[in-house]
């Protein structure tokens, strides 16, 4: 099956079933705020960590190094800002999540090493040689 087609139905499936679940146990209305609240308290953490993201950035740039990490980071901070305003308690999570620096930095060390390890199984087929020319061949032509 798509996995984009699980996304789309799996995700907000998650999210009703925690609110229906949450809305039993606390109500209605309390759920409804706590929703407003993790989505105000999640952006205004995704805006620190952005500021922090970009000074880091900038000191690499001063320093004559590529900000690699703190691209990746930013974006991760974006994407964690997008999950923190979908309504929701699963969203929300994996959008706190991302906003920790040290899940942030472990997510992204893993992707990179399952990318780089897939980089390095496709380019096990290719082999390595060498030109040698022959010395007789040069001094005939």
């Amino acid at each position: 099956m798509n996995s984009l087609f699980l996304i789309f139905i799996g995700i907000p499936a998650i999210e009703v079933f925690f609110m229906i679940k949450i809305g039993g146990k606390i109500g209605a209305l309390n759920t409804v705020s706590l929703i407003f609240l993790t989505a105000i308290i999640g952006i205004y953490f995704a805006k620190l960590e952005g500021i922090r993201t970009i000074r880091s950035g900038a000191i690499n740039l001063y320093q004559n190094k590529i900000p690699i990490y703190e691209i990746i980071s930013g974006a991760s901070i974006a994407f964690a800002a997008l999950l923190l305003i979908i309504p929701g308690f699963f969203t929300d999570t994996l959008g706190f999540l991302l906003l920790i620096p040290f899940t942030r930095k472990f997510l992204i060390r893993s992707f990179v090493k399952r990318k780089t390890t897939q980089t390095n199984q496709e380019s096990s087929n290719t082999l390595d040689g060498e030109i040698i020319e022959d010395k007789d061949k040069k001094d005939e032509i």
